[in-house]
């Protein structure tokens, strides 16, 4: 499968991923969402990069919506522009 940018190449499950946490108040033995049948699109509990990453800075103790860097004289949140969630369903 290819996206029609160029060659074929490694551009498969661009919609659907893993991802692999341990430790630091994740949960034990538990999966999250899935995808269809070939593993190419998330169809449950869909999850933004952004939330995921708040989730992350949650765990390592960090408030997401606090952690700013300046950047050409703004405020950029490494969470995003909008509002991003911590996935409580992740955390032990």
């Amino acid at each position: 499968m290819y996206q029609g940018k160029g060659e074929i190449g490694r551009d498969h499950h661009i919609k659907g991923f893993s991802m692999w946490m341990a430790g630091g108040g994740t949960k034990r033995g538990f999966g999250y969402g899935e995808t269809d049948e070939l593993g190419y699109h998330a169809i449950k509990d869909k999850v933004h990069v952004h939330d995921m990453h708040a989730t992350m800075l949650h765990l390592l103790g960090i408030k997401h919506e606090f952690f700013t860097v300046k950047h050409q004289g703004l405020d950029w949140k490494l969470t995003g522009v909008d509002h991003s969630h911590v996935i409580k369903d992740l955390i032990a």
